[in-house]
């Protein structure tokens, strides 16, 4: 397949994709584009930045046009979901830029917006719906919109909105929509629960897989930086004035700690924005278009906003805390070296993290190279706030309880009762009073004895939790 024009598409849509300079299709639009116009279901494996958007987006325009139906009210004839509002924007902008020569109304759906606007639109019908799950449930739950009438569905970057909880909201999607119908799948990785949901909503679908699953650009040089994690903000703000990059993207695990980075990077001269979900649509926009033009060159975000960041010339990525789910490192980091171009991953990996690592390296099946800036043990760390401390690699862990000691109750280094007899819970007094020594004498009239030590073997002490005044006896 050497142009666009071999794939039968329609003569609007070649000029719009002249237009935007597109003359060749990259692999995953190569493959999928034919199934999809034939009307095959789809389930495509590709990685960020190959050109899944063209892959579905063209064939819908070319069928919903040649169909020539206008839809019902309150009705879509296609519905994109997709995980974040950033991507459905793209995705939406997208659709009119390929089909700015045809009369078809697209329209998009997601939070952080005011619902009547959306209500009005879907009101009159549109032919193209991007939406996110939550907001479109929020629709069919206010009888806003009907899906009975939709002809293509389309899941994008299907394994993310798996990570985010979204698998039950798409199964309660499908349930409303029509029997009769075309699904098309595409994700840059391909988890097991991926495949299940595949068999549930695909019929025979035609699989597309442009790379193995679950790796990584060989374009992009990826480098690992072992540092304590208080210490991670300024090795950051060293790092970025040393190698001066181009557009940088940095992501954090949560959302305060994106905000504690882009206060330190600000505060040592390094303009920066943040993008995460407890931004307001309008903050979120401001900053990614600032990402776009130029003017500002550091943009910190955290995995849920990412899948929106689709912008060109992004030349390092770093990962100022490594994700807990390996899968999220192909998508952070296919951010960069995208079209063709080269790129630089850089991770910042605590101690606590090399769990995370040891999973990406598994799951990428190569090695990453190592530098250590780490400081000699004893070394003062800098205080750092709660959000920017490592995510635990194994949460149950915590829940278990300490086995209790056996053998006979011995004094620890804090004169404390251990052992057969000591009391396990965190808190063996009752509350706001002090602690009594063993035997109920006060600190302050210590027991002296010349005999050998013994020490009393300390009962749990149960104490009455009624309120002030109250009585377990009715008068």
């Amino acid at each position: 397949m050497t142009n666009f024009a071999d794939l039968n598409l329609a003569a609007p849509i070649l000029r719009a994709l002249t237009e935007e300079n597109y003359t060749v299709p990259t692999p995953i639009q190569a493959q999928a584009i034919p199934y999809a116009l034939a009307g095959r279901d789809i389930l495509g494996l590709a990685q960020t930045g190959t050109g899944k958007t063209a892959a579905f987006a063209l064939p819908i325009l070319h069928r919903l046009a040649d169909a020539g139906r206008k839809p019902d009210a309150k009705t879509c004839r296609a519905l994109i979901l997709s995980p974040t509002r950033e991507l459905a924007s793209q995705i939406a902008d997208s659709f009119r830029a390929y089909g700015r020569h045809q009369h078809l109304s697209i329209a998009t759906v997601f939070g952080g917006v005011s619902f009547r606007p959306q209500a009005e639109r879907i009101g009159r019908g549109v032919d193209i719906l991007v939406a996110t799950p939550g907001r479109l449930i929020d629709h069919l739950d206010q009888g806003t919109l009907r899906l009975d009438k939709v002809e293509i569905l389309v899941l994008d970057e299907a394994d993310q909105m798996l990570d985010m909880g979204f698998v039950h909201a798409i199964r309660r999607i499908a349930k409303v929509l029509p029997k009769q119908r075309q699904s098309l799948f595409f994700s840059a990785t391909m988890p097991r629960a991926i495949g299940q949901l595949a068999g549930e909503l695909l019929h025979e679908p035609a699989e597309v897989s442009i790379t193995p699953a679950s790796t990584t650009v060989k374009a992009i040089d990826q480098q690992v930086i072992f540092v304590e994690t208080p210490r991670k903000r300024q090795v950051l703000v060293d790092l970025l004035r040393e190698t001066t990059p181009g557009r940088t993207l940095i992501f954090t695990r949560t959302k305060h700690g994106a905000n504690h980075v882009v206060d330190h990077l600000e505060a040592n001269g390094i303009p920066a924005g943040a993008i995460h979900g407890n931004k307001s649509q309008g903050q979120r926009e401001k900053a990614l278009a600032g990402f776009r033009d130029g003017s500002m060159k550091v943009l910190v975000a955290t995995d849920i906003a990412a899948r929106g960041i689709d912008v060109d010339g992004v030349t390092h990525v770093i990962n100022f805390d490594l994700p807990n789910i390996a899968e999220s490192y192909v998508h952070r980091i296919g951010r960069t070296a995208r079209a063709g171009a080269s790129g630089i991953a850089i991770s910042f990996c605590d101690g606590e993290e090399r769990p995370f690592l040891r999973s990406i390296e598994a799951l990428i099946r190569e090695r990453i190279a190592t530098t250590d800036r780490r400081l000699p043990p004893g070394s003062p760390m800098p205080r750092m706030a709660a959000s920017e401390r490592p995510a635990q690699p194994h949460a149950q862990d915590r829940n278990k309880r300490r086995p209790p000691l056996r053998g006979p109750a011995k004094a620890n280094d804090f004169g404390r009762a251990e052992g057969a007899g000591a009391s396990a819970g965190p808190r063996a007094h009752a509350p706001g009073k002090r602690p009594q020594p063993a035997g109920g004498r006060s600190a302050s009239a210590p027991h002296v004895s010349n005999g050998p030590a013994v020490i009393a073997s300390t009962k749990p002490v149960r104490f009455n939790r009624q309120k002030p005044g109250s009585s377990f006896s009715k008068s």
